[in-house]
């Protein structure tokens, strides 16, 4: 019984110990967000500083961020959205008026995330040249739409194949329709679910970067590519600046999973995890 404390706590602490590598790249940015210019790349590296907000005000005012931010949200909550309102029926059908082929159309389009976006990006950039759709909102909407609607409909159909049948049965003995069997009966239920899946669609838009950088040059670019490229307005590359706006892109998310861990939890504990 001893010796398997003792494991427990090695167990324990070598988790903590991977759970800070990993979290020290964050941790540095943000610190290196709040010191003077000079001492961003100091070296030996300066831990303890007099903290500035100059970074902040440079990064906010002084620099196109807000309207990297703005292409950033409009193409985040619209990709997120369409997903959602066409992956919704899709599990639905799939769940309860299953076919023969309803089991290899799944492993299909989650074969599809699993492709490399290097594999995909030349046709994919020739179709959107023609179609006039390189470096728009639209087509950006139209990229990360595609690319979580696969993640949506097996997260979705796990969390209604979860669901008590007797439910879905007793709506239908009462003459429910499809339609409202579907936004009466199972939606209300699946708050969970759609919470935990619209979060992770957001995180995975808000990240993406390789589609982002190939497809966009300017008009629609997300923060993500900006940041990579962060220029203050004298056109002067600064890196404690850069720090301050890498932290206000990673902000967002970090408060979006922080409000929302109970519903993600809770849905990816009802079975889209397995």
């Amino acid at each position: 019984m001893k010796q398997q404390k003792v494991v427990g706590h090695l167990l324990s602490g070598l988790t903590l110990l991977l759970a800070f590598l990993m979290f020290f790249p964050i941790l540095w940015m943000v610190l290196t967000s709040f010191k003077p210019e000079q001492l961003a790349l100091a070296m030996p590296p300066r831990i303890f500083f007099v903290p500035t907000l100059e970074n902040y005000r440079v990064a906010l005012f002084e620099s196109p961020y807000l309207e990297f931010l703005w292409n950033t949200l409009i193409i985040t909550g619209l990709s997120t959205l369409a997903a959602l309102l066409l992956g919704v029926p899709i599990a639905y059908a799939m769940a309860f008026f299953p076919t023969k082929r309803t089991e290899s159309s799944m492993l299909w389009m989650m074969s599809t995330r699993m492709l490399p976006p290097a594999g995909v990006i030349v046709p994919l950039y020739i179709i959107f040249q023609r179609l006039h759709l390189l470096d728009t909102h639209l087509g950006m909407i139209i990229v990360y739409t595609g690319m979580n609607l696969p993640l949506v409909v097996w997260m979705l159909r796990s969390f209604m194949l979860d669901l008590p049948f007797a439910i879905v049965e007793a709506a239908r003995l009462d003459g429910a329709s499809l339609w409202q069997e579907l936004t009466s009966v199972m939606l209300p239920l699946l708050i969970p679910g759609l919470a935990a899946t619209a979060l992770l669609c957001v995180i995975f838009t808000w990240n993406e970067f390789f589609l982002a950088v190939n497809l966009t040059t300017r008009s629609a670019s997300p923060l993500s590519v900006y940041i990579s490229t962060f220029k203050a307005a004298q056109g002067d590359l600064f890196i404690a600046k850069m720090s301050a706006a890498a932290t206000m892109t990673v902000l967002p998310v970090l408060i979006a999973g922080w409000a929302a861990q109970r519903q993600l939890v809770t849905g990816l504990t009802m079975g889209a995890v397995k």
